[in-house]
């Protein structure tokens, strides 16, 4: 469902949200490593993450990532919407148009349930969330 980019885009984000703080940044090579996820791919994911202000990059020899924002306020939408869009959660499974309930598609009384609750979870699950359960076992973060 996701692509493979946001999911290392979410997994490199809780990451830093466990590991880094203000002043203790992490580089590339680190999360690379740790996470199991290629540097050059990894560095494109946390660059496009930086631009859109949900990490916030620093250069040199002591620089790295860490989040732009309290954990907390970053939700998986917000990670999501960045890499791969929203498409999923708003355009229709079968066609390329739009379909909506006054002209729905064949799957679409059953899918839009669907979707807007895949939606609503993605809005409402927090990089907090998700680090809550990493903390109490921080090998988890590589599966």
């Amino acid at each position: 469902m996701l692509s493979t980019t946001s999911k290392y885009a979410i997994r490199a984000t809780v990451y830093l949200s466990v590991f880094s703080t203000d002043k203790k940044r992490i580089g590339i090579k680190q999360i690379s490593e740790k996470l199991d996820i290629p540097s050059p791919f990894l560095a494109k994911i946390l660059q496009m993450l930086a631009r859109n202000r949900i990490l916030v990059s620093t250069k040199g020899p002591h620089g790295g990532f860490s989040l732009g924002r309290p954990a907390e306020d970053i939700t998986l939408m917000d990670i999501v919407a960045v890499i791969d869009g929203t498409d999923i959660f708003d355009l229709c499974l079968i066609r390329t148009t739009p379909c909506s309930d006054k002209e729905p598609c064949g799957l679409h009384d059953q899918f839009h349930p669907v979707r807007r609750d895949l939606k609503n979870f993605f809005i409402n699950q927090t990089v907090a969330d998700l680090s809550s359960e990493f903390r109490r076992d921080k090998d988890r973060i590589r599966i």
